[in-house]
């Protein structure tokens, strides 16, 4: 059976935001999870760095593990900090940035 779940230790518990570091002017990423219905990444952004606008052919789930993140979604800004999650709908325009330095898991669903 193929693994399903990548790149982290299967049958251990983890700290999830320690899983992936914070890097200075980089963001940093580390794929859990990718196929045709599902992709789980986990995500390090260095203060001021971000994602520029883009849409995304599903519904992108953020989950904010540290720090604080400025979204644009479809023209409305939006703060998420840690403890917070937001989704930003399929096909709807939208960027990242870090208002500070910020972790989070990223879980997009596709429809297939």
């Amino acid at each position: 059976m193929p693994e399903l779940i990548k790149n982290i230790i299967l049958s251990e518990a983890h700290i999830l935001v320690d899983l992936v570091n914070y890097e200075e002017g980089r963001v940093v990423s580390r794929t859990l999870a990718q196929n045709k219905g599902l992709t789980l990444t986990l995500f390090a952004f260095d203060k001021g760095e971000g994602l520029s606008t883009h849409a995304a052919p599903g519904d992108a789930m953020v989950q904010v593990l540290d720090g604080k993140v400025r979204l644009n979604i479809g023209g409305k800004e939006v703060i998420a900090k840690k403890g917070e999650v937001v989704v930003m709908p399929a096909n709807i325009p939208h960027s990242v940035n870090a208002a500070e330095q910020f972790k989070m898991l990223l879980t997009v669903v596709k429809e297939i």
